[in-house]
């Protein structure tokens, strides 16, 4: 599917009513809270859709997310394909496979394998099909041995979209992402900055026309070795160990938690543009 051209007048009319979004954490919008909103989660999904919907003022613009923090790649494709294709969409994002990327001894090439088949029974139904590339996570120690793997998969998912004609958002290339500033606390997930990023990302991708602009980072005071140690401390302590911990139980951030915008819907009046 070749994207829309960015220089067209904001009033061209998108061929695309019915989004629907697949996916995991990323997807549902960890780490950008939003406590009016289902799940208590806003997330570059939510900001894409606020814009597609904007740009329906006839009100006929739908949406879907049926993304769940810490679901795998065989989780997605066994929870959530089969429900995105009954809603009919005609414009796709999924991203799926980062959780299996972090797993010690994933092999990529299999992760991505399995995305593949996933992008093809979606792109049974039609839609226009968004596809990502993972973050470049050199600038983060913890992650840092992984590099090689994410860039694996990043061949991998350009060779999926050329065979299936999608559309990559392509997250390797966001430098900015690199700065700490654009993280959550837990270090894994993006702030509401983050978010808003890949939502320019997305929208850029598909060639739709917007007004949002990019955000510059608050600024940071410096820190001593000595402060910088004691805070990757309460970090293990908050948000390392508990994760391991999950993964030694085989227990899931999303074992109990239900999509936030399960049926495809025109989104509220006082999100749209929000």
């Amino acid at each position: 599917m070749t994207p829309l051209n960015p220089d067209m007048n904001a009033s061209l009319e998108l061929p695309w009513s019915r989004y629907v979004a697949v996916g995991d954490s990323f997807t549902e919008g960890v780490g950008d809270p939003a406590p009016t909103r289902p799940n208590g989660l806003r997330g570059w999904a939510d900001r894409v859709a606020e814009v597609l919907s904007a740009m329906h003022p006839d009100g006929d613009f739908s949406y879907a997310n049926l993304a769940v923090r810490g679901k795998l790649v065989d989780q997605i494709a066994s929870e959530q394909v089969d429900a995105a294709l009954a809603l009919q969409p005609d414009l796709i994002t999924i991203c799926a496979g980062g959780n299996d990327v972090l797993r010690p001894g994933s092999d990529p090439d299999e992760i991505t394998a399995k995305l593949e088949r996933i992008v093809t029974r979606l792109a049974s139904g039609g839609a226009t099909i968004v596809i990502f590339t993972a973050v470049d996570v050199s600038f983060t120690p913890v992650f840092k041995s992984i590099r090689g793997k994410a860039a694996i998969y990043n061949e991998n998912v350009r060779a999926i979209a050329a065979r299936h004609d999608c559309i990559v958002a392509d997250q390797w290339g966001l430098t900015e992402l690199k700065d700490p500033r654009y993280w959550a606390d837990d270090r894994l997930h993006m702030n509401a900055l983050g978010h808003h990023t890949v939502a320019l990302r997305v929208l850029d991708a598909l060639g739709v026309p917007h007004n949002l602009t990019p955000l510059d980072p608050p600024p940071v005071a410096p820190h001593s070795w000595r402060e910088a140690r004691a805070e990757d401390v309460v970090w293990a302590r908050t948000h390392l160990v508990p994760w391991v911990i999950r993964r030694l139980k085989r227990e899931s951030s999303g074992d109990h938690v239900a999509p936030k915008w399960p049926e495809a819907k025109p989104l509220p009046d006082d999100l749209i543009g929000g």
